[in-house]
Order: structure tokens, then C-alpha cells, then sequence
């Protein structure tokens, strides 16, 4: 594994575009693309943002193919992947919580599971536009702020991120908690207006 990231680091860019279509189509590689946006923000600090902006690019490349093919697969898909033990669980959670459960993993910097998320997204009919618009507000805020603490703090930046992984375990805990709870008021708050309509 350190062989072909070492081999990805010498690429470049191109190392990081091909790094970030295969995590967001699925394949996995927990913390990979990450890893390896830091490292390069840090060995060339000016590009910093041109390497945020192909790690966003390739990513939602890559979810957009994951989607579709979630789409064409259909239930024969979402069957494979959430029949039994955490894929089930997660299947509950977006069925339950819809693309609350998309956007935290998608956000966070702490390696959580994304692929099953997508894949219930595309098999489950949730509307592309709605898809893609929270993998973009999910995705550019944290390859960006890799990104910059990559330039910012250089060889360190990695070592410093995995001392904070609990505070982003709790902003991911909050998120989940404020959207959960905007979602349910205002589906109470719709429920009411059709209530008060009818």
C-alpha cells in the first residue's frame, strides 16, 4: 500500500484525480484521498487549491457513476449491499434520515462509510439534483480546508489531524443532530400546514 501511495505522490495531480474517482465510486480506501491531498498541499503549497478542486472534481465524478449505476442496478444492488449486518443498519439510517445520512460521511474528515449512502440514493430514486447538490456542499468545504491545512501547516498537517479526530467525531455528531432535528421540525411544520389547509 505504501508503494502505490508513494507511486500516487509522484503523479502528482494526476495520482490525486485517479485516487479520488475510484473512492467515489466506491472502491475502498479509507483516508486515502485525504492523505494524499495534504501531502501534496504541503509539498506545494500555491497549488494547494488547484489539488482541492481535482480531488472535488474526481469525487463527484465518481459518486455520479456510483449513482447510476446504483440506479441501473436497482434493488439487485441494494440488495447485495445491505442485506445483512452494518449495510442493513445503514440502509434503515437513509431510509429513516434520507441525505442527512450522505452528507455526514461525505463532510467529515473522520473516515465513515459512504458507498452504501450513495447506493441507497441512486436505488431508492432520490432525485439527482438533491444528490449532487449534497455531495457538492459536503465535499468542497472539506477538500478545501484539507487542502489549506495541508499549505498552512506542511509536514504536520496529517499528525495534526488525527490528534483532533474526536472534535471532528463530535462536529459530525452535532451535524447529524441539528439536521436530524431540522428535518423532523420541519416535516412537523408541513404536516401542520396541511392539517390547517385541508
Amino acid at each position: 500500500m505504501k508503494e502505490f501511495v508513494a507511486r500516487l505522490v509522484a503523479w502528482g495531480p494526476q495520482g490525486l484525480f485517479l485516487l479520488a474517482l475510484l473512492d467515489g465510486i466506491g472502491v475502498p480506501l479509507p483516508g486515502g484521498v485525504d492523505f494524499l491531498l495534504v501531502v501534496l498541499a504541503a509539498s506545494d503549497p500555491a497549488k494547494a487549491y488547484q489539488f482541492a478542486a481535482i480531488t472535488t472534481v474526481a469525487s463527484i465524478g465518481g459518486g455520479v457513476i456510483l449513482y447510476y449505476l446504483a440506479q441501473k442496478g436497482g434493488e439487485a444492488l441494494l440488495r447485495k449491499h445491505t442485506s445483512t449486518g452494518n449495510g442493513r443498519k445503514f440502509k434503515r439510517w437513509f431510509q429513516r434520515y434520507g441525505l442527512v445520512t450522505l452528507f455526514i460521511p461525505a463532510f467529515v474528515i473522520v473516515p465513515l462509510p459512504l458507498k452504501v449512502f450513495v447506493i441507497c440514493a441512486g436505488a431508492l430514486g432520490i432525485r439527482f439534483r438533491a444528490y449532487l447538490l449534497t455531495l457538492l456542499v459536503a465535499r468542497i468545504p472539506r477538500f478545501f480546508a484539507l487542502a489549506w491545512l495541508g499549505a498552512t501547516y506542511g509536514k504536520d498537517a496529517w499528525p495534526w489531524i488525527k490528534s483532533h479526530g474526536w472534535h471532528m467525531a463530535g462536529i459530525a455528531l452535532l451535524l447529524f443532530v441539528l439536521i436530524t432535528v431540522g428535518i423532523r421540525y420541519t416535516s412537523v411544520e408541513d404536516d401542520s400546514l396541511e392539517e390547517a389547509s385541508s
